[in-house]
């Protein structure tokens, strides 16, 4: 079954009005200086990485082509332009029939980004791509600070399985979109129902500390849990005494318990006390579960406790920090008239304060050294070099409105961690520093 297609209550019926009204004002106004239809190409980049981040990563990339196939003006959207007096009666027939015709361009989603990467190039007609633009950066700023925060949580985890937790600490939609980020990123499972649902990503959840105190020993909640989930399951053992619920842990469950999990305290010391005391009691299969406001840097600060895995809540959710991106989406080139076999000039603009930008349709590519790892991301805009013909970076997504393709989630993810293996070792470092390589423009 293929859940992308159910029309969920996570989706939305259209997606026209998650936009910025200027959008629709700039459309009015081209529409009646006859400039709506000149030929433009408008590409998605950040300036800068969030500040200490090596790498970016793309995610939402699917997302983005469900959106741009459901940005459709109906009778109600329409009437709530008309009534609010947002566009006069021209604009609003050119919106009933919108159907976006053009091209998109983009990284694979789950590839790595720098500085300028041209992340998305979307073509076609001035006033078919302006519209696009707000819905398309929330989706790509969002789940690409996700996926990046993600991933340096995955990398500092060294393998150990992390566990999406942050349903709660975000909103009820943007909860699924962050699950899919996550998992894009490396994590392993997603407490998240609805994402489980809308996009196949594995779910898991045992019980809280409410469980525990539901009833009126510990002993009780432990026997309850494993009567019903079986003795492969994770029991919570921090409501009270740790070292005491251990002990009764094993007692109920016996030796073939699942896992225990420590969800407060000081984790490093704890997790070592535990590991001890399972062995001791014969549990020695039984598996340790951190969860506690981890970030990455707490999770590497566990790199030397027993711990076989991680759930992590707020701070994925939040980016570690960095909640966005800074992604721009920008007019990089317009035709001279409306004229389909008009050329494309390129439009940059100009001021100060660092937010100039390049003009011209580019391409990138990652160059690599001897060994094959990454020295450079390569952007231009004229001829492709015959050296970095075969290590281009844009693939089509859109062609003449059509979706080419989707992809399952499980080859988004794989995709990131080749990526990413193939990125310079000091990549994964959490210090501060600059991108792991630079930007070149030719």
């Amino acid at each position: 079954m293929n859940t992308a297609d159910l029309g969920l209550p996570v989706d939305v019926p259209s997606t026209a009005l998650f936009t910025d009204q200027y959008e629709l004002t700039m459309l009015q106004a081209a529409l009646a200086a006859g400039t709506a239809e000149r030929r433009s190409v408008f590409e998605v980049f950040t300036r800068r990485l969030p500040e200490g981040r090596r790498y970016g990563v793309v995610a939402g990339t699917g997302r983005v082509l469900d959106a741009v196939e459901n940005f459709r003006f109906d009778a109600d959207v329409l009437g709530f332009l008309r009534e609010n007096a947002i566009v006069d009666e021209p604009t609003l027939k050119w919106l009933a029939s919108y159907r976006f015709g053009g091209d998109i361009w983009g990284y694979p989603e789950g590839e790595v980004y720098f500085p300028g990467s041209p992340i998305l190039r979307v073509e076609g007609s001035f006033a078919e791509c302006v519209l696009l633009e707000t819905v398309i950066l929330s989706i790509l700023n969002h789940d690409s600070a996700i996926a990046a925060a993600a991933s340096r949580m995955a990398s500092a985890a060294g393998g150990r399985p992390l566990i999406e937790m942050g349903a709660r600490r975000t909103h009820e939609l943007a909860a699924v979109a962050a699950a899919r980020a996550a998992y894009i990123g490396g994590f392993a499972t997603t407490s998240d129902l609805a994402a489980g649902f809308r996009y196949g990503i594995p779910t898991v959840g045992t019980s809280a500390h409410a469980f525990t105190l539901l009833h009126d020993q510990e002993r009780d909640a432990f026997q309850a849990q494993v009567n019903s989930l079986g003795r492969g399951t994770t029991l919570l053992v921090d409501t009270y005494d740790v070292a005491e619920a251990v002990r009764m842990a094993v007692e109920v469950a016996g030796p073939e318990l699942g896992a225990v999990r420590i969800d407060s305290g000081d984790l490093l010391l704890v997790a070592h006390r535990v590991r001890q005391q399972l062995d001791e009691l014969g549990a020695r299969d039984t598996r340790i579960i951190v969860t506690s406001d981890l970030d990455e840097y707490a999770i590497a600060s566990l790199a030397a406790a027993p711990v076989d895995a991680y759930g992590v809540g707020t701070q994925l959710v939040t980016g570690s920090g960095h909640p966005t991106c800074s992604m721009v989406y920008k007019l990089v080139a317009r035709a001279e008239s409306a004229d389909p076999k008009a050329p494309l000039e390129a439009v940059a603009k100009r001021s100060t304060g660092g937010k100039t930008s390049i003009g011209g349709r580019k391409w990138a590519a990652r160059r690599l050294d001897e060994r094959g790892v990454a020295e450079a991301e390569v952007i231009g805009t004229g001829a492709v070099p015959v050296a970095l013909a075969d290590r281009q970076l844009l693939v089509e997504l859109v062609k003449g409105g059509q979706v080419l393709s989707r992809e399952p989630l499980d080859a988004v993810r794989d995709r990131h961690a080749t990526s990413l293996a193939n990125l310079p070792l000091s990549a994964t470092q959490l210090s501060r520093g600059e991108p792991v390589i630079p930007t070149e423009y030719i």
